[in-house]
């Protein structure tokens, strides 16, 4: 079996660790051949690039694979692609991401791939784009999907917004959840030396964020909220971790709020160091207005912390309200309020979320249970093309 995986771009980020992990894995497996297609990483969210460039023929870069809308240089990526689909005659190309995932598809069918799948790792389109972006994102997820035989969903919430929309039919959709290693997050310890490089004291109440400095992700919810918490909760410390372009316009709020002691920026952290931070909170907020299923949610339920989200996209799938933390509707910042001090006045709840946190995501998350899944269903596509034939 030959399978080639297609992104836009390899940061610091939910979709492309996914797809860096399901691609190592896969290479595990006997008699299967894996490929990595990515256009060029940069910008302020760190690179992946290094966790797959030491292996021999796995990484293809293609230098017009760019994530902004550019005709000239799309028309020539959806060239290139179709190439690289031709010499390394994969049975399955599976795509990931915006534009990867539009040109990836109708370069796949060019070359006259066998099996071309699509992950949904996060909507685009919605409540959070305007109106023509919608008509014209909309319109190209529809045209992509004539080319697609299957979509795995890293929530249902994915695959309820594309029905809607019109793109596919039930049956071309299977959920996933997007696996990590866990054994790092379930061995997280409150580390004291941390806690103190950060300016966090013993009894502090550390509320956790783990998402780009950047819109759409939920910072200005908790700033929002963060001047009534310390007023009533004066040893809370936000952690937020991330980088981003929005970082001076967040550093700015913190000091315009006069909360600059409560607000602590880390910048960009490796994946590798993300439990040690996750390890120093007490709880995690996730405030996104758009994401497929937020990474950081089950990350820090891994860690036996409990978590608070919006209910947007998939957050409801992991985030069940009173089992694993409290779920609200998206900007209700007077539950948001309510909720962490109620986590900050009561360690019995705390330990009772987090517990059955950490129970949901050792059976529904493990790396491997994520591969054995995708691979299964490569299976199945294939025998069923057989079949057909």
């Amino acid at each position: 079996m030959r399978v080639a995986h297609v992104i836009t771009r390899l940061i610091v980020g939910g979709a492309q660790e996914n797809t860096v992990a399901t691609v190592l894995g896969l290479r595990r497996r006997p008699n299967v051949e894996v490929s990595l297609i990515s256009g060029p990483t940069s910008g302020p969210e760190g690179s992946l690039e290094p966790l797959v460039t030491g292996i021999p023929d796995l990484l293809t870069r293609v230098p017009e694979l760019v994530r902004p809308v550019r005709p000239w240089l799309d028309l020539r990526a959806l060239f290139a692609l179709t190439r690289i689909f031709r010499a390394q005659r994969p049975d399955i190309v599976h795509t990931h991401s915006g534009k990867a995932g539009v040109l990836g598809r109708l370069a796949a069918r060019r070359a006259q791939v066998p099996i071309i799948l699509h992950t949904l790792h996060g909507p685009s389109f919605g409540p959070f784009q305007s109106a023509p972006a919608n008509f014209v994102f909309t319109a190209a997820e529809r045209f992509a999907a004539r080319c697609t035989d299957h979509f795995v969903t890293v929530a249902d919430a994915m695959r309820d917004q594309y029905l809607a929309a019109g793109i596919g039919r039930p049956e071309q959709y299977t959920r996933i959840f997007s696996g990590f290693d866990l054994a790092p997050f379930l061995a997280a310890q409150n580390d004291s030396v941390l806690r103190a490089q950060l300016g966090i004291a013993p009894g502090d109440f550390v509320v956790g964020k783990i998402a780009r400095l950047f819109e759409l992700k939920g910072h200005d919810d908790l700033f929002a909220a963060a001047t009534e918490l310390v007023r009533r909760c004066p040893q809370m410390k936000f952690l937020l971790v991330g980088d981003g372009a929005w970082r001076g316009r967040f550093e700015q709020m913190a000091g315009d709020l006069r909360l600059q002691k409560h607000f602590i920026f880390t910048g960009l952290v490796p994946p590798s160091e993300v439990p040690r931070y996750v390890g120093v909170m007490d709880a995690l907020v996730h405030l996104s207005r758009r994401e497929g299923l937020p990474r950081a949610l089950p990350q820090a339920m891994a860690a036996a912390k409990p978590v608070v989200a919006f209910d947007c996209d998939g957050a409801r799938e992991v985030c069940l309200d009173g089992e694993t933390g409290f779920l609200l509707k998206p900007g209700d910042l007077s539950g948001l309020s309510q909720s962490l001090e109620r986590l900050a006045s009561d360690a019995a709840l705390r330990q009772r979320l987090g517990q059955r946190g950490q129970e949901f995501v050792k059976e529904r998350f493990p790396t491997e249970r994520m591969v054995e899944e995708l691979f299964a269903l490569y299976e199945n596509l294939l025998r069923e093309r057989t079949e057909q034939r």
